[in-house]
């Protein structure tokens, strides 16, 4: 295969309206957030979806050209290899037939030739077809992220050192208070959520390979500076992993369990902690000294978060007994880590009593050591006998390892033999430094103890922190079990409205009796799957630390009674305490409502201001710091009201939200629960913070990560470190820099009008599209979406259950993954032209333009639907109606032409621009090549899907995996699935 030399194809154009001006940028015109904030670093994410419109990205580094050799020059090289494991595999033959299969896909016949070519290819050669194009954009794919590594690591400054700098001008000028900058550095915290979420294409086998091959790819300088023996060595190498790579199946045999899911985000968090986590913290601290500021010791700046095993909203292979599979999996990964930092440790921490002077604290600690572990203690003292330090690690070690047995067995902790939770091991550690710092060594001290001291504070024993979702139906159908069983009430609870549940809820909280006390056995079964939940999680608390388990969120909050009523069935399992006169409050875990559609985020400040309320609860909320925690659900939203509606009511709900948290003296963490796609609120996450209204952002934030945006962001070290440190620097900047507006309420009232309007007419459109009957069976029959159950990438199933088969029941991870495999995309843009073209003939064009001018929020949201409409192609997708759909979907596919053209037209008119992405040109060109590619398989996958539905349930096992192929290998090149 030819590589990336070959012709880029169709370019990303769209032309000016006639007779308007090309727009040319404005030399004055800010290239960073408005007020000064972070770098908009729309290349330092990695999926294509994050990779918006960014005139300044790498600005003063290798010119664009430059940097397009280099990875010409890369993807050539590793393409030429795939070429020869296809030759050796295949035969030259299949090499060749590929070649005419990509030529012909670039012939402006509209695939005509090709579609007979490939109607005469065998299941067979279809499948080696699918697999040869999905490896080359794998191959493109990693060396892409390789030079984005490379050039993020020749900057001069990173985005926190930006931030800081910022911030100390602002306090030299007076313009910062102090006090508050030392407030919020105290809780200041970054946690990105790992979901199990299926939009992960790609085996666990294949990106290993992949990052194989990068290191490969790293070790070999660019600069020719290698010696020649060691580049044929590399060249060895990288054939070998190529054919490697040729060789491993791309699909998963079965479906992943969630324990799968757990060990995939193991793998990620364990390189994070190792080869990302100690810099970046410690580039934290020294940006906070510039500053004058330090981390107390009990900050832990960033964290982690994950949903396997915990996310049972819609998954019944969630059930308690996998929560607990999970979080011992979990810790097992955790010892692992924790273990391998102390044995470094050892060969580290040499001080010897006879050059320095120990603490008395730390001796007092070895004397309870041998008392609790008399044989470490004859096992370590000859040799480290004037090395306490060392002998002080060796009894971590042994508890380490006493604290994984205990797990496994699930015997309880025995205090001094083993750890009950990660704060045990951070306070023998503590001990060893306050020693070091008595006795002269503060270099070892704050070097590489307080490397391990941070990572074991942002990554616990068990890497990340579980969240437990369930939806809100679930509590209220065992709570109606439970008040019929118990006869108080006059009706039935299942017919009590809202206010009357609420009511009955408020007071049962306040009452001191065992709700379940009065109720005789057996419960019905669903009674006993929700209570066995509560009392898990209770258990998980016990057995693993307090820490394990923090938030329980509530799926489809709609109203007040929603969370009272699992507060109700956590009090019955003992984790949550109302205060009476006699004790406090108290509560093992948080409660967190999902706001997911547009009507919940229209009523989000209203329910959290009754949520606060309500005495009992708030009480429980002074328990846990008064800090309450909400999601906001884009995927959802965007499904139910289109993209635009979205993204300004969630926008709106935050405004609301930050306003009641105030009201009510607590501090607000948001949890933005975004998807990959920019359809579900993909885009680049340092941005999105910055584009959230001032003042919602007050230190800690934490932001789901799915999919392919993991695998993406975390697999090369380098652009894991920029990714974490761009959004860690943006929830520093917004949390310090942005808590008041920079607009006048005048500009402000009047951009909102104007943005309301968008948002009406472009849900009114959206709506009416989605609701249209036919378009249920187009979306079906035009999109690869019925076989993504087939793929088995998520242990989720694709549909809702008990549903009757409509667009209702499609989650909105398939909703997205269809549209975008048939190449229209619609949930990332449609209705945002009519929106914009509603607003501009009400006389709102100047202002549209000021607001993508001025406006942080209105500027990322364009940003992200143009580079949405640029990977558009809707003259693939109409290969796609033409073949599978026919006449019938004629009028819905016209229906998507007029839209996409008109946003198009209204984006380009709103942002100034000739054609698409014109201020992003490495974007434009990534795009353009990958399109030469992209079109074969596209081609191939509309050939074997009317092959597979023609055959129905008789289709031969070879061509479904072919086509389940295709729809790998288009994951693959655009970047994104869900």
């Amino acid at each position: 295969m030819s590589g990336i030399s070959a012709n880029p194809g169709r370019p990303i154009r769209a032309k000016a309206e006639p007779g308007r001006p090309r727009r040319t940028a404005d030399p004055g015109e800010p290239r960073r957030t408005t007020g000064g904030g972070v770098t908009t670093e729309r290349s330092a994410s990695t999926t294509l979806d994050e990779l918006a419109p960014d005139p300044g990205a790498f600005a003063g580094g290798v010119s664009s050209d430059a940097r397009h050799a280099a990875v010409r020059a890369g993807v050539r090289r590793l393409g030429d290899l795939l070429g020869q494991a296809l030759t050796r595999h295949e035969g030259a033959a299949t090499l060749a037939l590929v070649e005419q299969v990509r030529a012909l896909a670039r012939r402006p016949d509209n695939g005509a030739e090709l579609g007979r070519l490939l109607a005469t290819v065998d299941d067979r050669t279809a499948i080696v077809l699918a697999r040869a194009f999905t490896a080359y954009f794998q191959l493109a794919n990693i060396t892409e992220q390789l030079h984005r590594s490379r050039e993020l690591s020749d900057r001069a400054k990173g985005p926190l050192t930006e931030t800081f700098d910022r911030m100390a001008a602002a306090l030299d000028a007076g313009t910062l208070d102090r006090s508050l900058a030392e407030s919020i550095a105290r809780r200041l915290e970054l946690r990105p959520v790992f979901t199990a979420h299926p939009t992960e294409a790609s085996r666990r086998s294949v990106l290993d390979t992949l990052r194989r091959i990068a290191d490969l790819l790293d070790a070999d300088s660019p600069d020719g500076a290698v010696p020649a023996a060691d580049r044929d060595r590399t060249q060895r190498r990288l054939a070998e992993m190529v054919d490697v790579l040729w060789q491993t199946d791309e699909l998963r045999v079965e479906r992943p369990k969630p324990a799968d899911e757990a060990r995939s985000a193991a793998y990620y968090l364990e390189l994070i902690a190792t080869e990302v986590l100690p810099d970046l913290l410690e580039e934290l601290d020294l940006a906070l000294a510039r500053v004058g500021l330090t981390l107390p010791a009990g900050a832990h700046p960033v964290r982690f978060g994950s949903w396997a095993g915990g996310d049972r909203d819609g998954n019944p292979n969630v059930t308690p007994a996998v929560t607990l599979e999970v979080l011992t999996l979990q810790h097992e990964f955790g010892i692992r880590l924790l273990t391998a930092s102390v044995e470094r440790l050892i060969q580290e921490l040499t001080a010897s009593t006879r050059v320095v002077g120990v603490g008395d604290e730390l001796l007092s600690s070895l004397a309870a050591d041998r008392e609790a572990l008399p044989e470490v203690h004859d096992r370590y003292i000859r040799l480290n006998a004037e090395e306490p330090y060392r002998l002080k690690c060796s009894y971590i070690l042994a508890r380490l390892a006493g604290t994984r047995e205990r797990l496994a067995a699930g015997a309880p902790h025995v205090p001094g033999r083993d750890y009950g939770g990660v704060a045990e091991i951070l306070d023998d550690l503590e001990v060893m430094r306050a020693s070091l710092n008595a006795g002269d060594g503060s270099l070892v001290a704050d070097g590489p103890l307080l490397r391990v001291i941070r990572t074991a504070r942002a990554m616990g024993l068990s890497l990340a922190t579980l969240d437990i979702r369930e939806h809100a139906d679930k509590h209220h159908a065992a709570l109606a079990a439970v008040y019929d069983q118990v006869g108080e009430l006059d009706v039935p609870y299942a017919q009590l409205d809202r206010p009357a549940r609420r009511t009955l809820l408020s007071a049962e909280l306040a009452r001191r009796r065992p709700l379940l006390g009065a109720v005789p056995p057996p419960l019905p079964p669903a009674v006993l799957g929700t209570l066995e939940l509560m009392r898990t999680v209770r258990e998980a608390l016990d057995r693993f630390g307090g820490d394990v388990i923090e938030s329980y969120i509530v799926s489809m909050t709609r109203d007040v009674d929603d969370i009272l009523a699992v507060v109700v069935l956590a009090r019955e399992a003992g984790l949550v305490g109302l205060g009476f006169a006699d004790r406090p409050a108290w509560a093992r875990i948080g409660f967190v409502p999902l706001f997911e559609t547009v009507a919940e985020l229209r009523a989000a400040g209203s329910l959290l201001d009754g949520m606060l309320s309500d005495p009992s609860y708030r009480s429980l909320v002074r328990a846990r710091a008064d800090v309450q925690e909400v999601m906001l659900g884009y995927s959802d939203s965007s499904k139910d009201a289109g993209i635009t509606a979205s993204q300004w009511e969630i926008h709106k709900a935050q405004r609301e939200l930050r306003d009641v948290a105030r009201r009510h003296g607590v501090v607000l963490r948001l949890f933005h629960g975004r998807g990959g796609s920019v359809g579900r609120g993909g885009g680049p996450s340092g941005e999105a913070i910055m584009a959230q209204p001032f003042g919602t952002l007050d230190g800690s934030i934490k932001v789901t990560e799915q999919g392919e945006v993991i695998s993406d962001k975390y697999t090369l070290p380098q652009l894991a470190r920029h990714n974490l440190e761009i959004t860690l620097a943006a929830v520093v900047e917004a949390s310090i820099l942005h808590r008041s507006s920079r607009l006048s309420p005048t500009v402000l009232a009047g951009w909102n009008e104007t943005m309301q309007a968008v948002a009406d007419s472009a849900r009114v459109t959206y709506q009416a599209f989605v609701g249209d009957p036919a378009l249920v069976p187009f979306f079906l029959a035009a999109t690869p979406v019925e076989e993504l159950g087939n793929l088995n990438i998520g242990s989720r199933p694709s549909r809702r259950p008990g549903g009757t088969g409509g667009l209702a029941d499609l989650r909105a991870i398939p909703w997205v993954f269809g549209w975008t495999q048939s190449r229209i995309i619609l949930p990332g843009w449609f209705g945002v032209g009519t929106g914009l073209a509603a607003a501009r003939a009400a006389g709102a064009g100047d202002t549209l333009a000021e607001m993508y001018r001025s406006w942080h929020f209105f500027r990322t949201f364009l940003g992200n639907v143009q580079m949405t409409l640029a990977k558009s192609d809707l003259t693939i997708a109409q290969r796609y109606v033409s073949t599978l759909v026919g006449d019938d979907g004629g009028t819905i596919f016209e229906t998507i032409r007029a839209e996409h053209a008109r946003t198009v037209a209204e984006v380009l008119t709103v942002t100034g621009q000739a054609e698409l992405l014109e201020n992003a040109p490495t974007l434009r060109h990534t795009l353009e090549v990958r399109d030469a590619y992209l079109a074969p398989l596209h081609a191939l996958q509309v050939s074997l899907l009317a092959r597979a539905r023609a055959a129905g349930e008789g289709a031969d096992p070879l061509l479904r995996r072919a086509l389940l192929l295709t729809i790998n290998g288009i994951a693959a090149g655009l970047r994104n699935t869900g």
